[in-house]
């Protein structure tokens, strides 16, 4: 385990029972797990009739220039929502983020004013968004506690959108993209839900299980490689899923602590020195894979289940011209006129 804070916990969705944690009041950069805040605000536009799955979503210049991970799409081109979801989820697209929010808000800002009313809302009483997509900046933070919350939030709010998080990976048809999350199909009964990476925040993961109808969420933040945040994941999940929660507190009575919780922490010089990343090296095996040591977590020894995601067919060409007007406006809208809401083509 690291020598800085490294908060962690698992908590049960229905009865929101904690099992274990640790520092879940310490501030921390949410890096990509931000994108679980952004579906969130887009799974809450879709309910209100605002838009639908189907609707396009438009890489805008301001999209585009965002940096990898990402999808590298040209100002003009586009896809449904649907597809959008699946490109940010699995592969943590920065670009396709901002594209999102900017269908859905209008604008990238008003898309995040709305995402901190929506964190207010569910009680997120210690996290504040700069962006949609959890690259580093001041003033963008959450807390190991409020991660939990949305997680169990979405869960419940919106199951009918599960599957967006559980994917094993998704196919344009010409390249295919692996999950990130290491334990989609690798841990029994896994089915969720992000994971991020900055220097800054270390590698985290938001992570949900459910066996024999116990549903389960865990959060890790800061830990020091790809393999070490799904071990931690998959340990908390194992544990949660075969302990009884006679006797735990419930999440809501766990008052604030910690010393200097106020304070974001900044682990960049421990997860990006060059010590660091040796480590990381030395924990992979000689084709580059992550050597995983938890006995919980198995490798898939079969093909990936692959969802289609890709560009509307001649989006390119059709709309070239509109996505560069897009591109030079502070507000704009693209959304369908309202009607019934498909269900994701998974």
């Amino acid at each position: 385990m690291p020598a800085f804070a490294n908060p962690r916990l698992v908590v049960d969705v229905n009865s929101l029972k904690v099992y274990e944690h640790q520092d879940i009041f310490r501030k921390w950069y949410p890096a990509s797990l931000t994108k679980l805040m952004t579906a969130y605000t887009t799974f809450r536009a879709i309910k209100t009739g605002q838009l639908t799955l189907e609707s396009p979503v438009v890489m805008t210049k301001n999209a585009a220039s965002e940096p990898p991970s990402k999808m590298f799409y040209k100002p003009g081109q586009a896809m449904t929502l649907d597809s959008a979801l699946k490109m940010m989820l699995v592969k943590s697209a920065n670009d396709v983020a901002v594209a999102i929010a900017e269908t859905v808000g209008g604008s990238e800002p008003a898309f995040i004013e709305r995402m901190n009313a929506e964190a207010r809302r569910i009680g997120m009483t210690s996290s504040h968004f700069i962006n949609a997509n959890g690259l580093p900046g001041e003033g963008q933070y959450t807390t190991a506690r409020d991660l939990a919350v949305l997680a169990i939030t979405l869960k419940r709010e919106f199951p009918e959108y599960a599957a967006y998080f559980s994917l094993e990976g998704f196919t344009t048809g010409k390249k295919d993209y692996a999950n990130y999350n290491m334990l989609i199909g690798r841990f029994d009964g896994a089915d969720g839900m992000k994971t991020g990476f900055i220097c800054a925040s270390g590698f985290n993961q938001v992570s949900s299980a459910t066996r024999d109808g116990r549903s389960v969420v865990s959060v890790v933040l800061g830990e020091d490689s790809l393999g070490a945040r799904a071990e931690e994941s998959a340990r908390l999940l194992q544990m949660a899923l075969t302990t009884s929660s006679a006797g735990k507190q419930s999440l809501t009575q766990i008052a604030p602590y910690g010393e200097g919780r106020d304070t974001v922490t900044d682990v960049s010089k421990q997860i990006c020195s060059k010590t660091a990343a040796k480590v990381r090296s030395e924990g992979r095996d000689e084709a580059g894979r992550q050597k995983l040591l938890s006995p919980y977590i198995h490798e898939i020894n079969r093909p990936l289940k692959l969802a289609f995601a890709g560009l509307i067919p001649g989006s390119g060409d059709k709309i070239a011209t509109a996505g560069s007007d897009i591109a030079g406006q502070g507000d704009v809208e693209i959304a369908n006129v309202p009607i019934p809401v498909p269900r994701p083509s998974f």
